[in-house]
């Protein structure tokens, strides 16, 4: 059995408690790490890493309150030294090079094994980043690709803010609605709604409603 010095100790992100159930148990059959602290909300997440100040965290995207975008960035502007892994449904090809820039060192659906999970998690401790092979590979050959050309995927267009309300609106959340979840005024999201329109050529706000909902549910399609 490894000594308490070298045991990581790792926070579960999630709004569903099954999810967190599931992950500690994974996580803790592995005799080098212990899970310190859960939480379901941005907020909660903030104080368990403050307190804990944990070896990882793995974050979900999708929180009961709040964000996982949000939470890394500002966690990662916090401590720039906090290692984040994010594991969500959400699609890797619109989210992980955003997480990545936000401050994650990983990103991995959660239709991964566990056994890759576990791959990810030690990559991140040992201080690199993870992706999928897939998702690498598509990385490598933007990388290599000439700059300016315009991006083929319309949603690549939009900041981490606007993606996340495009993401609220296919939800069926009203501008109120995102504007309470977010601390801005209406007007704010309001604003953000036309940017959004603009840069997807929509012109009207039921035709952003209409590609949200498709979109929001291309995301979640099993």
């Amino acid at each position: 059995m490894p000594g308490a010095e070298s045991i990581r100790s790792v926070i579960i992100v999630d709004d569903h408690p099954i999810v967190r159930q599931g992950l500690r148990r994974m996580l803790e059959a592995e005799p080098d790490l212990t899970v310190c602290a859960e939480a379901d909300s941005e907020q909660l997440a903030r104080e368990a890493i403050r307190k804990h100040q944990p070896d990882i965290v793995i974050v979900d995207l999708s929180l009961e309150r709040g964000d996982g975008i949000e939470l890394v960035r500002e966690m990662h502007q916090e401590n720039s030294e906090l290692r984040m892994l994010v594991l969500s449904m959400h699609d890797e090809t619109i989210y992980a090079e955003r997480l990545l820039a936000a401050g994650a060192m990983g990103y991995i659906m959660k239709q991964a094994a566990s056994d890759q999970l576990l791959t990810a998690v030690r990559r991140v401790l040992g201080g690199r980043n993870y992706v999928s092979d897939a998702l690498q590979r598509s990385l490598d050959l933007r990388a290599s690709e000439s700059r300016g050309v315009d991006p083929a995927d319309p949603v690549s267009r939009l900041s981490n803010r606007e993606v996340q309300i495009l993401n609220m609106v296919g939800r069926g959340m009203s501008s109120r609605d995102i504007a309470t979840e977010f601390s801005l005024s209406v007007k704010t999201i309001e604003s953000h709604r036309q940017t959004i329109k603009h840069k997807l050529g929509l012109a009207t706000n039921n035709q952003l409603l209409q590609y949200a909902m498709k979109w929001f549910g291309g995301q979640h399609r099993a």
